[in-house]
């Protein structure tokens, strides 16, 4: 069986249609909605490939991608488990997520 290949820019086209979907949310809820953030983000790096389980193997770029990443779900996961988060931290989580987002987009560009 052949596997197809997906045409180039759909991932990206999902991906932004998601976040779309959820910007709204990010301005008027921004503690309720970072978890659905965290996911879609979450979800981009590890389809472009980057071990979200161990970042300390990895080195320079992706070492750093994976620890912004890793430090943006940790709040997530507080909100999520209904523990008082600082909304400074979920505004830096999401600004966080925000630019990784970017990076993974224009990361799928030069490819």
């Amino acid at each position: 069986m052949v596997m197809e290949t997906p045409e180039p820019g759909l991932d990206r086209h999902e991906w932004e249609s998601e976040l779309a979907s959820i910007e709204d949310d990010l301005r008027d809820s921004p503690i309720e909605s970072l978890p659905q953030l965290a996911g879609l983000v979450g979800r981009m790096l590890e389809e472009r490939g980057y071990d979200l389980a161990d970042p300390v193997v990895r080195e320079g770029d992706e070492r750093e991608v994976v620890a912004e990443y890793q430090a943006a779900r940790e709040v997530a996961e507080r909100v999520d488990l209904d523990e008082g988060v600082d909304p400074g931290d979920v505004a830096d989580a999401i600004q966080g997520l925000l630019a990784l987002f970017q990076h993974v987009v224009g990361e799928r560009d030069s490819v």
